[in-house]
């Protein structure tokens, strides 16, 4: 496992904490708020990776867990850790999940390897049209937390899973920094949401939009996810799946 400097706004430490797990890890790459480009000064730090059960823990009676999960706070940042055994990994990006997606191809890097880099590789043969309703229904929920709330965090939420959605069905690309999406969207007010995000996790809307402007636009974003998923490129369904049955044998085999 290699271990990667990160950008100087994103704690030190991680690397150690990526290599102070139970089980090896394939990679660990920096999700949430970080990746998506509007992090605030009190956000936490989302922490995603795979780590890889040995054999006896696979084929034995005492099966290792698939999922591992830890919360903590270091320096007065509070850490989200979550890694996914390979073989758990691999089903879910076999399913329309971008959110597994986003995960593996985040340029914000902690630990990786040669494994890492094949999965990487085979990424593009498991990106589908059907990925639209992930970002679709994250979207929704997205949308309905803003309605009960009235803040930035789930408004930017609902705006960039739209925008990445869109993007990835035109382009097979997944982009998940909401800075790189909106300027081709006609939304010049995304700016200063994500400038008084960055003050604040839990800030409020308050009057950089006008709430029927927003509505507006989120209607049309998720028209153009429909059209853009009608017309896409993608196939409707993975052609990664031999590679990866593969590649989780042969790291099972060695160890």
């Amino acid at each position: 496992m290699t271990t990667v400097d990160l950008d100087t706004a994103l704690p030190a430490w991680l690397g150690e904490v990526a290599a102070s797990q139970p089980y090896p890890l394939i990679f660990a790459t920096v999700s949430g708020a970080h990746l998506y480009g509007f992090a605030s000064v009190d956000s936490d730090v989302d922490l995603r990776g795979v780590h890889s059960l040995p054999a006896a823990e696979v084929v034995g009676l005492r099966p290792g867990p698939e999922t591992l999960q830890h919360m903590g706070d270091r320096d007065g940042v509070e850490l989200d850790l979550v890694t996914h055994d390979l073989a758990k990994f691999c089903r879910l990006l076999l399913r329309p999940n971008g959110y597994v997606a986003e995960q593996l191809l985040s340029p914000l890097v902690v630990a990786t390897g040669d494994v890492h880099r094949e999965l990487v590789a085979l990424a593009p043969a498991c990106l589908t049209s059907r990925h639209a309703h992930h970002y679709r229904g994250f979207a929704a929920t997205q949308w309905r937390l803003y309605g009960q709330t009235g803040q930035l965090k789930p408004a930017l939420y609902t705006l960039r899973v739209l925008l990445t959605g869109i993007h990835l069905m035109r382009t097979g690309e997944v982009v998940a920094d909401l800075d790189a999406l909106w300027p081709d969207h006609d939304l010049p007010y995304v700016a200063d949401l994500i400038a008084a995000k960055r003050l604040g996790e839990h800030a409020a809307l308050g009057d950089i939009v006008a709430a029927d402007r927003l509505a507006t636009d989120v209607t049309r974003l998720n028209e153009t996810l429909d059209a853009a998923a009608a017309a896409s490129s993608l196939p409707e369904a993975p052609t990664a799946g031999d590679a990866l049955h593969d590649l989780l044998v042969r790291v099972r085999l060695e160890g």
